[in-house]
């Protein structure tokens, strides 16, 4: 049936560098008339490069672009609405303190100088009815979820006939729900005669939701295949060359004594109001505990407060025995927690500044001080950083590279290289492998695993339930700030986990 429909687009022979990376190279795809295609490959594979230039954000070195079977000359993202091509971005581009309707109709002339505002929020909630995608056009952008963010850029883009769609990786910020919701609206805008560029590095959405995928690796197209007629080992085979582990193996290491213990915590959010809600947990050494829960529900705060970030407004936090509850962040790095945040470039690293100094931010430099001259010996600093890079995995040109010019995968090893070098007895995981690629995945997890072998503590908050069951001894249920229940990590239990996740049921599977 792909071979009966029209060409809507094609983008032929596009090539673009970068200070010497070939983003794109010879890269040529082409989406057909009411279909999703999905575009796979690793971070860094030159997925978004691409879609940036088909938005008119970067120009192509070389190339050209076909809509409709005529050539366009898109030289921004104005000049690309007007053909008809929009896009939602990893990172949103919305003014917080404005409303949904304000964001919407941001930019539109034809509505003149001061909208018919009726007219307009009768509009975006008709289109919000019709995809599934229902917004609140009164409120102010500040105060909504992340999911509800993206359902507006997605909404705008439909308020201003955009019938080229293309969505850069759509659910990395979503929960299962949200995104089921979103692959329901995405089917809608094909059957109402729009065209779809699904970008993802995640094989079990790929095959949901494509009719065909075209994957990138290294800068470059490795095939096109519709997704009915391939499998998901052939495709993550064709995304990192070589055959992926997508079942990984738990080491089989006996649980010991209590590292973290948690009672009755209380914790307030950044509005002010209690986020965790007389939590009581505790992890054990060499054990992965599982945090599954509807984002939104206290996994931040309970990370940051056990770490330090934010204030426990009562009970006690217990690390090995000692009550750490009210010790500074320097005090409990030093007694041995590790924080892998799920905001790997602003909280995580400081994107501007060399791989070896996000390496080395704390207390790991201080061995690298010279005493006696109080100055910091950089050559075994540029040794060291070596060293992590090798151990890690590390894909940059040098260790003096900035890490925001890392792909998310490579910043992810950066972040784990420095948590992990320190040999932690406590890691606090929060969606550690949160947008990243199927092969950056397994290498998260297989590190994660090889620091449980170690005898480490680990608490992991994931939002997706398969990456628990895959890593974790026990499942423990978090709803509006406290844990409601117990379950093992097994999918045999994931309707009664879902249950209490949603609140509808509190108990103990274990």
């Amino acid at each position: 049936m792909n071979g009966e429909r029209n060409s809507v687009l094609e983008m032929r022979h596009i090539s673009k560098h970068f200070a010497g990376v070939k983003a794109n190279d010879n890269v040529s795809i082409e989406l057909k008339e009411g279909e999703v295609l999905a575009l796979l490959g690793e971070n860094g594979a030159g997925k978004t490069t691409l879609m940036n230039i088909l938005f008119g954000i970067y120009r192509a070195d070389s190339g050209e672009i076909k809509i409709n079977g005529k050539n366009v000359h898109i030289a921004s993202p104005h000049d690309a609405l007007r053909h008809g091509v929009g896009m939602v971005q990893q990172h949103f581009t919305l003014v917080p303190s404005f409303t949904t309707a304000e964001n919407i109709v941001l930019g539109l002339k034809e509505l003149g100088f001061i909208p018919n505002t009726r007219n307009v929020e009768s509009r975006i909630e008709e289109l919000g009815m019709r995809y599934g995608l229902p917004v609140n056009p009164r409120a102010k952008v500040w105060t909504l979820s992340v999911g509800e963010k993206q359902r507006i850029e997605i909404l705008k883009l439909l308020y201003k006939g955009a019938k080229i769609l293309i969505l850069d990786e759509p659910t990395a910020v979503l929960t299962p729900q949200e995104a089921e919701s979103l692959f329901k609206a995405v089917k809608k805008m094909v059957d109402d005669g729009a065209s779809v560029i699904f970008i993802s590095h995640k094989l079990d959405e790929v095959m949901e939701v494509s009719d065909r995928v075209t994957v990138l690796r290294a800068g470059k197209v490795v095939g096109t295949a519709n997704t009915a007629e391939i499998t998901k080992n052939d495709l993550a085979r064709m995304m990192v060359g070589r055959d992926v582990i997508l079942d990984i193996q738990k080491p089989d290491v006996e649980i010991g004594k209590k590292i973290l213990e948690i009672e009755n915590l209380k914790v307030k959010n950044d509005k002010g109001l209690l986020s965790v809600n007389n939590l009581s947990l505790e992890v054990r050494a060499g054990e992965v505990l599982g945090i599954a829960g509807v984002a939104g529900n206290g996994q931040r705060e309970l990370a940051e407060a056990i770490y330090g970030l934010r204030k426990a407004e009562d009970g006690k936090i217990f690390l090995k025995g000692r009550d750490i509850t009210n010790a500074s962040i320097s005090g409990r790095i030093k007694e041995g927690i590790a924080y892998i945040p799920e905001d790997r470039k602003g909280t995580a690293t400081c994107p501007n500044l060399p791989v070896s100094t996000n390496l080395f931010l704390k207390n790991t430099i201080t061995r690298l001080v010279n005493s006696t001259h109080f100055f910091i010996d950089r050559k075994k600093i540029s040794e060291k950083a070596s060293e992590l890079i090798k151990d890690y995995s590390i894909m940059t040109p040098s260790h003096r590279t900035p890490v925001k010019l890392l792909s998310g995968g490579n910043i992810q090893k950066v972040v784990l290289a420095r948590e992990l070098s320190r040999t932690p007895s406590l890691i606090i995981a929060s969606h550690p492998t949160r947008g990243l690629d199927i092969g950056a995945m397994e290498f998260v997890y297989r590190t994660l695993l090889e620091q449980k072998r170690k005898g480490a503590a680990i608490l992991l908050l994931a939002g997706e339930l398969y990456e628990i069951f895959r890593l974790s001894d026990r499942v423990a249920v978090i709803y509006e700030g406290k844990i409601v229940g117990y379950a093992p990590p097994d999918p045999a239990h994931i309707e009664e986990i879902g249950l209490m996740m949603g609140g509808s049921k509190a108990g103990d599977l274990q």
